[in-house]
């Protein structure tokens, strides 16, 4: 179970496949990370005031397309990487791997409030959705990445291998800010 855990956590599985235009970043700009976690917050706070299932599927495809290929297929990537991002100017370089890693939490809950919308029950969409907007705000306006977090977590109790990320534990291996 554990080697099954470790190819299917292991992001050249999917790469592999993949042409290297459609690749996930890595490193990837934290900046962009953020930007794009705020733009997120704005369309989940939309979903929930609206709560219809268009934009519960619009949400979680948002997500997908960056589980896929981090900003190359996402419109809110895609705005944060050409557009906002270079009009701030910043730059802060980090490991691609723990960023793919929570976009794919998002997707797996942006993809439960989608189906729980379909099946009737918008409240608990709605929940769902709080808690996309929690974790995106935390990115957004702290820099804090849950999902970098949890990533982080896995990895030291090796349920993500190490060889996933190595700059994500090997600190000579960053990038300085």
């Amino acid at each position: 179970m554990g080697e099954y855990l470790s190819r299917r956590s292991d992001p050249t599985t999917v790469d592999a496949v993949l042409p290297s235009s459609l690749k996930f970043p890595n490193p990837v700009n934290e900046y962009a990370a953020r930007t794009t976690a705020g733009l997120v917050v704005i369309l989940a706070v939309v979903t929930i005031a609206v709560n219809h299932p268009a934009l519960y599927a619009v949400l979680a495809a948002g997500f997908l397309l960056r589980v896929i290929s981090g900003p190359t297929l996402s419109p809110f990537g895609q705005l944060s990487v050409r557009v906002i991002v270079p009009r701030l100017g910043l730059t802060k370089m980090v490991p691609g791997p723990p960023k793919r890693f929570a976009q794919a939490i998002g997707l797996t809950i942006t993809g439960v409030a989608l189906v729980l919308s379909l099946l009737g029950h918008g409240l608990a969409a709605q929940i769902t959705v709080g808690l996309v907007v929690i974790a995106a705000l935390l990115e957004s306006v702290f820099g804090i990445c849950l999902g970098c977090i949890i990533f982080g977590f896995l990895q030291r109790r090796g349920v993500i291998p190490q060889s996933v990320c190595e700059a994500c534990n090997n600190i000579s291996l960053r990038q300085p800010a």
